[in-house]
């Protein structure tokens, strides 16, 4: 690799760093041992996870951080001053192989900011995937961005050549955009989204007639949402994600905690701390819609709009609805040991497989490894509550603070 592409390397890479749809191991190792061999870079790689829960390696890298558009809460802005580059779709290609051949990666994490007009970028973006599935014959996973308002003709064929496409929306509201990122418009964001599910639809239907019908995107589409860049709510973001899921068949939304590296009138002093907390409390919820048949309307209440940052979004709605339980263990539909804080899918599965042998005892649910540490406190079992407190919420909330407390303090006796 010669000096240029290697310049090229650490700026576009450290760039797409804020891009959370793939996540960075931000490693670098280098060997030092005779005989030794393999290095860790901190330039460009992360690690995504394939569908059958498998860590791919990937190449994350954006195709130019040289934007049109200024974005108030990018540092890739038009007017902030930093340090431009860009790579040619023969660049990216070429790298990518090279990495693979060293067997750094598996795959390819592809962005861009907007460099002249959307479609000559998603032009490059697709030129890149062309090179390497025909020139390269290289057929490992690739994930790219598309460019809101690129020309769809122009998204449809970089889908038949991705595993992956996002396009990132951003911001949760059409009021957030006009103030952050005026030149976005939220159709031509939702324009592209469309054209994706439209054409993973259309796939899905043709394969079950002709089944040599190309791939479309096979491994779905996903977006990114910042957070706490502007003052919406937890509700306003989840309920557009559940939008999302609803509209798109979306496959992941992500949330990306707002760290303040550029200062503004519209934006959080660049004091401010990165609301961490909060985004994984958004994560924990999205997990409860996707794989736990909740809506994002029963994770508030009319007046409460965003998350608990003490305790977990299901737990939350099991304080909130204290009358839906304690729930009997050995009555309960599969949905509902779903809603029971604690509970996850293994351990619901699991008792609705063992509850058709016996009837099940607080003793089998601990010799079946199921984690009570939160679930007595919403369970009967045989009719029998197992709380150690009183059923109401204050009390709940106390006695799972007293037990959080020991734990820590057990953990620093032995500092």
């Amino acid at each position: 690799m010669n000096d240029i592409i290697f310049e090229k390397l650490k700026i576009l890479s450290d760039a797409a760093k804020y891009d959370v749809s793939c996540v960075s191991s931000g490693v670098e190792r280098k060997n030092k041992n005779t005989g030794g061999i393999g290095n860790a870079s901190a330039a460009g790689i992360c690690h995504a996870w394939s569908s059958d829960g498998r860590c791919i390696s990937l190449l994350k890298i954006l195709l130019t951080n040289d934007c049109i558009y200024d974005c108030h809460y990018c540092l890739n802005r038009v007017t902030n001053p930093v340090k431009r580059a860009s790579f040619t779709p023969e660049e990216v290609a070429e790298l990518t192989i090279q990495f693979y051949r060293r067997n750094y990666i598996e795959g390819l994490f592809l962005s861009s900011a907007v460099e002249k007009n959307p479609d000559y970028t998603m032009e490059n973006i697709y030129k890149v995937l062309e090179l390497l599935r025909y020139k390269y014959n290289f057929w490992g996973y690739v994930h790219v961005k598309v460019i809101p308002g690129a020309d769809p003709a122009l998204v449809k064929k970089t889908g038949a050549l991705a595993d992956r496409m996002s396009v990132n929306i951003e911001l949760p509201t059409r009021e957030s955009l006009k103030i952050l990122a005026p030149q976005k418009k939220i159709e031509s964001i939702i324009q592209p989204m469309s054209v994706i599910n439209s054409e993973m639809t259309r796939t899905i239907e043709d394969k079950k007639v002709f089944k040599n019908t190309p791939r479309f995107v096979p491994g779905g589409q996903s977006t990114q949402m910042i957070i706490g860049a502007t003052p919406d709510s937890d509700k306003t973001i989840l309920n557009l994600s559940q939008n999302l899921y609803d509209r798109f068949n979306m496959k992941r939304v992500f949330f990306s905690a707002y760290i303040p590296v550029i200062s503004g009138p519209n934006l959080p002093s660049v004091n401010t701390v990165p609301p961490l907390v909060r985004e994984h409390r958004l994560y924990q919820a999205d997990w409860l819609m996707r794989y736990y048949y909740f809506k994002s309307e029963e994770l508030f209440t009319e007046i409460d709009f965003n998350l608990d940052l003490e305790f977990d979004p299901k737990m939350m709605y099991a304080l909130r609805n204290i009358d839906r339980f304690p729930i009997e263990i050995n009555k309960a539909s599969y949905e509902e040991l779903l809603r029971i804080p604690g509970l996850g899918v293994k351990s619901a599965q699991r008792i609705i497989r063992e509850r058709k042998n016996a009837e099940l005892s607080y003793d089998s649910l601990i010799k079946m490894k199921t984690v009570l540490k939160r679930a007595k406190h919403f369970i009967t079992v045989k009719g029998k509550y197992y709380g150690n407190t009183k059923f109401e919420p204050d009390s709940i909330k106390n006695e799972i603070r007293f037990k959080e407390a020991q734990k820590q303090f057990s953990i620093f006796e032995f500092m």
